[in-house]
């Protein structure tokens, strides 16, 4: 995409150029740094200062909104103050010479979370996070019940794999049966959980570990305000933890992630409504990645789709095995697996 017209005129132009201080015509070198389901991101060096930065190119919203990449931008600008995102530089929603918004933010080194060795390290980037001051100006998003959108969001996503020709009548059926179930729950229920910036999307690729340093968390696509709870089941569900690994947290690891969590967040987060919340997004968080697989699903076998990635499809396919789908059923949605221990 990056080296075809008209993005190559794009990145020559004043536009593009005059926020990094480089005049109009300057040549950049960009190599692609990993590529998602709605978004492309590529690493740069500034000619003169050297700094590495990546520029994401957006090509659609999981949010619905006509302005996504502002909405990332203004989101990054919030959590500076954590040292734990990268800085934006500038972004360009204006779309007038090519079909994009695009974002310019620094570049982080670090690699994928290991869920073996990494917990802590989680842990302590999740509390910072979760612990910062949110802007009285903050333009994200602040869901009444959570946990309701969650859900609403799940059936919307069901509804459109239901609609597909290509549906598998098994995996209808098995999906209904997971929303009947999650449905149940109490969704909208009040909650005391203090509200705080999350990112909702906690998958082991979106953080950047150094060992001994500072380590961070990127993809700053769908935050909210929100309650601690709804990152914290996103983590640590089994959805999330097998989508770019092969792992499944035990209870004793949720337990000690939850332990550690809770001694970074001392003195600065009140957790009193945690136990009680955590259980709730943990399981309509399971509800969320089937769904989302099986509409991802149905999107990538549209014809002229701009972004595709095969490792993604192989694990939507996986997610949509009625296997897979009967065992988050039985073992996640009909039983309470934080309060029982997963026995």
């Amino acid at each position: 995409m990056i080296h075809s017209e008209p993005f190559r005129s794009y990145l020559r132009s004043g536009a593009f150029l005059r926020p990094l201080g480089l005049p109009e015509g300057t040549e950049l070198s960009f190599s692609l740094l990993g590529q998602g389901e709605y978004n492309l991101n590529y690493l740069f060096s500034h000619p003169v200062t050297g700094r590495k930065l990546v520029l994401r190119i957006n090509t659609g919203s999981q949010m619905h909104l006509e302005r996504q990449i502002a909405y990332e931008f203004a989101a990054l600008r919030d959590l500076e103050s954590t040292g734990r995102t990268p800085r934006p530089l500038f972004y360009d929603d204006a779309r007038r010479e090519i079909p994009c918004g695009v974002l310019v933010m620094e570049w982080l080194p670090g690699r994928p979370l290991r869920y073996e060795s990494d917990l802590d390290e989680a842990a302590a980037i999740l509390a910072d996070i979760h612990a910062a001051p949110v802007p009285p100006e903050s333009a994200l998003l602040r869901p009444e019940h959570p946990a309701q959108a969650i859900y609403a969001e799940c059936l919307e996503m069901a509804a459109h794999y239901f609609t597909w020709d290509g549906a598998d009548p098994a995996v209808c059926r098995l999906l209904e049966t997971l929303a009947e179930e999650v449905g149940r729950l109490p969704l909208d229920a009040p909650s005391g959980a203090p509200r705080c910036m999350v990112n909702t999307e906690l998958n082991s690729n979106n953080f950047l570990i150094n060992p001994g340093a500072r380590s961070y968390l990127v993809d700053w696509e769908k935050p909210l305000l929100s309650e601690p709870a709804q990152d914290l089941g996103h983590f640590l569900a089994p959805t999330t933890t097998f989508w770019k690994t092969d792992v499944i947290l035990t209870p004793g690891d949720i337990r000690a992630f939850l332990a550690r969590y809770a001694a970074h967040c001392a003195g600065r987060l009140d957790l009193t409504d945690l136990a009680q919340r955590l259980p709730l997004f943990f399981t309509v968080t399971c509800l969320r990645g089937v769904t989302w697989c099986a509409m991802a699903l149905r999107e990538y076998t549209q014809p002229g789709r701009p972004l595709t990635n095969a490792g993604t499809l192989a694990k939507l396919r996986a997610y949509l095995d009625p296997d897979f789908l009967t065992l988050l059923l039985e073992r996640y949605v009909r039983r309470d697996f934080l309060a029982e221990g997963g026995r």
